[in-house]
């Protein structure tokens, strides 16, 4: 089986860049691992962060709309943003629901606010699948959305704010 491909480990700098982080640490020892990766991943691109913790995967969408609503009233908008934490399968349809409903409520606000998003909310099946996800040494998916981020703010950049 082939493996499976992999955000480039690396961005190019994004000096002067600001990140907002927006973190689940309902489970805490991987919010902690999450969080490592992502910071990271912006400490390399030569950026930024603000972070702003919440109570669960399903409450980061507003979170994020908060924190980045008034970082933009007190004239300090972001450049990104990093959404970080986990779901894990119960014996209930609530996995559906803050999986899929958290995902939506970030992309359509990535979309209508052309915002440059990372999605690291890990959904598994198992804590032990999580663990291995979001290990900055094995799986660092918190490094990877903070990535992808950075990518999407490159483009911003490039494209939108020339």
């Amino acid at each position: 089986m082939a493996e499976p491909r992999r955000a480039a480990e690396t961005v190019p700098p994004f000096e002067g860049g600001r990140f907002l982080i927006v973190e689940a640490r309902y489970y805490d020892a991987i919010g902690a691992d999450l969080f490592a990766g992502a910071t990271r991943a912006i400490e390399a691109a030569s950026a930024t962060y603000d972070l702003v913790s919440v109570a669960g995967a399903l409450e980061i969408p507003a979170g994020m709309a908060i924190a980045l609503d008034a970082a933009k009233a007190a004239g300090r908008a972001y450049d990104g943003a990093v959404a970080l934490g986990c779901v894990v399968r119960g014996e209930t349809f609530h996995f559906e629901i803050v999986a899929g409903e958290s995902a939506r409520a970030l992309m359509d606000m990535s979309v209508e606010r052309r915002l440059a998003l990372g999605n690291g909310i890990l959904t598994t099946e198992t804590i032990e699948q999580a663990e291995e996800r979001a290990d900055p040494e094995r799986g660092d998916k918190g490094g990877d959305a903070a990535r992808a981020a950075i990518g999407l703010a490159h483009l911003a950049r490039r494209l939108i704010n020339r």
